[in-house]
């Protein structure tokens, strides 16, 4: 009898810490109160940097080691006078990307007929050399690049200026939480969450450039002739940070 009253005693001791341990979490548990803010920061800085895409097709009706020759022949002519006008010791470089040969048909009465063999290739120039621009245009396409697909700014200290624009709308963020929590007869109790991001957007894209080698090559002698190049804006490059942050209050 006197073991069954010892282990129901313990029993009891043992459930009235575990209700007790409950009791507490349930609390713990409770919601705090906290003040949600979302501030931002932007700047408009010069590029100094440009990535340019010169694309390079041939074709030939009877032979694709023909028309895979002609692009090596004008790919390595636009490198080598890349090579020239870009400074390697800063920064610039340039690479091929997207090379492809295959050969291309067209239907007629559902029926597949064979067209002519393509060899595709571009050719990247990044570069710092702004100035030159214009010029690396006129002699690739002059020297048979097809299209200009694309001329984009970009800012090559682009992570210090986040992080500058970044600091900037945190301060903004706990300047505002704290006027806001003692508008409310509060005060900030650390932080509850903080998502942060940072992003840029160029003012200016070029757009494709398709024409003919007859006319970029009347286009060039004129320039030639003229002592000038086409010529190229690079704009501002808008650098922007956004911060939405939840502080607890108390």
């Amino acid at each position: 009898m006197k073991k069954y009253l010892l282990a129901i005693a313990v029993l009891s001791i043992l459930a009235g810490s575990i209700m007790t341990t409950n009791a507490v979490t349930q609390g713990n548990e409770k919601e705090r109160g906290y003040i949600s803010i979302s501030t931002s920061a932007n700047t408009e800085v010069a590029p100094d940097v440009a990535e340019i895409s010169f694309a390079v097709k041939t074709t030939d009706t009877k032979s694709m080691q023909k028309a895979s020759l002609m692009n090596k022949d004008i790919s390595e002519k636009i490198y080598n006078i890349m090579k020239e006008l870009i400074n390697s010791s800063n920064g610039d470089y340039i690479k091929t990307s997207n090379y492809n040969a295959s050969p291309i048909y067209t239907y007629d009465n559902n029926k597949r007929k064979f067209d002519r063999y393509e060899v595709n290739n571009r050719i990247i120039v990044h570069t710092k050399s702004l100035d030159k621009i214009g010029s690396m245009i006129d002699k690739a396409t002059e020297a048979g690049a097809t299209n200009v697909d694309s001329l984009n700014f970009s800012v090559s200290k682009y992570e210090s200026q986040c992080n500058s624009l970044i600091e900037i709308a945190t301060k903004k963020a706990t300047t505002r939480a704290n006027i806001a929590a003692k508008s409310s007869g509060s005060a900030l109790d650390g932080i509850r969450s903080m998502d942060i991001s940072c992003s840029e957007n160029a003012n200016y894209t070029a757009p494709r450039l398709y024409m003919a080698k007859n006319m970029l090559a009347a286009t060039a002698d004129s320039m030639e002739a003229a002592g000038t190049s086409t010529s190229i804006s690079s704009g501002v490059i808008k650098v922007y940070a956004n911060v939405n942050a939840s502080f607890f209050v108390k």
